[in-house]
């Protein structure tokens, strides 16, 4: 079913885990409680409180947000309960929050923990009494607002810092649902994929959305994506944007890579003393006798770096040491218990 005001957007997914999800969501919708999801950033927090909010009763009233990391502590209250005219300097009108926007609806908070505690208490308030005073009024406003929220942190463990009040967090958290990251979606890595450059061919005009090749499947399906859907939708409209074939051949996961930069090896080579360098570093190696076990140390050392940096993809890894992916695969079997 369609709902106005609701967009699937990125809510695309067919792998076990993605649908247990939905189905957890679809449950907690049909109940008038408080739901907080917590998830790592880019995973689709307001999507999926969107997404609970129209499968929600409230689906034909207003659906508000307030990502709480968007605005300085300072403003946080004002945002969410209004001021009265002339409550601080430049109030010039009186204003509504976001909580008498969201009457009889959803109020989404993203990045909850990042509320200060003195707004907490008034938070608080709204949910036990469903009303508060507007900042600098003494008249009462009553609200029926759902409060969906979302975070990235260790919430329990904020509210054993005093950062978070634990009456707060136990009245927010009626249900609480665990965004699965797209490291553990499988299959909807390439789903998704193939989805944005769908749209972005679309975008740019082009008749069709160019395929994907091996190699750049192999990467999309084995690299982390640290920035989940968000990540893999920025480096695939990249991709699809600077492709001029039928066919996409790599991928640039990190933009911020410079192709004139040197290498640390380069600078050794051209620094000053360059054979006093050499020299140096062969007088300090081990005796000629140990030509095997160095070496062998050295190949692992090397392994275990590019492997690192490149978050264990090995055809990125492979990149990084100017080896061929066999060559890799090759030298990763040779140490593999050591790796």
């Amino acid at each position: 079913m369609n709902y106005p005001g609701f967009v699937e957007r990125e809510a695309l997914g067919e792998s076990e885990i993605f649908l247990n999800f939905q189905a957890e969501l679809s449950r907690a919708a049909g109940i008038n409680r408080s739901v907080m999801i917590i998830g790592e950033r880019g995973t689709g927090k307001e999507l999926a409180a969107s997404r609970l909010h129209y499968l929600s009763e409230r689906w034909e009233a207003p659906f508000v947000t307030l990502n709480c990391a968007a605005l300085p502590s300072t403003l946080i209250e004002t945002e969410l309960f209004g001021h009265s005219t002339g409550a601080y300097t430049g109030a010039g009108k009186a204003r509504k929050g976001r909580f008498e926007e969201a009457d009889g609806g959803t109020l989404f908070l993203d990045e909850m923990g990042l509320i200060p505690l003195e707004v907490q208490e008034k938070i608080l308030r709204v949910v036990e009494y469903g009303s508060f005073e507007r900042v600098g009024s003494s008249k009462t406003v009553e609200v029926d607002v759902r409060i969906v929220a979302a975070t990235n942190q260790n919430m329990p463990e904020l509210c054993e810092q005093n950062k978070f009040k634990r009456d707060l967090l136990d009245r927010l958290s009626f249900e609480v649902l665990f965004l699965p990251p797209l490291r553990e979606r499988g299959i909807d890595k390439m789903l998704l994929a193939e989805h944005f450059a769908i749209r972005m061919s679309n975008e740019l005009g082009r008749p069709q959305a160019p395929g994907f090749s091996d190699r750049v499947r192999e990467i999309i399906e084995t690299y982390s994506w640290p920035g989940n859907i968000r990540e893999l939708k920025n480096v695939v409209e990249r991709a699809v944007y600077k492709c001029e074939d039928s066919l996409l051949s790599d991928l640039t996961i990190d933009p911020f890579v410079n192709p004139y930069s040197e290498p640390e090896d380069s600078k050794l080579e051209q620094s000053p003393g360059q054979a006093g360098f050499v020299e140096k570093t062969v007088s300090a190696l081990p005796k000629l006798g140990d030509f095997r076990s160095n070496i062998r140390e050295i190949e692992i050392s090397y392994l275990k770096r590019a492997l690192a940096e490149s978050e264990n993809n090995q055809r990125l890894a492979a990149d990084k040491l100017a080896l061929t992916y066999d060559q890799f695969r090759g030298l990763y079997r040779k140490y593999r218990e050591e790796l």
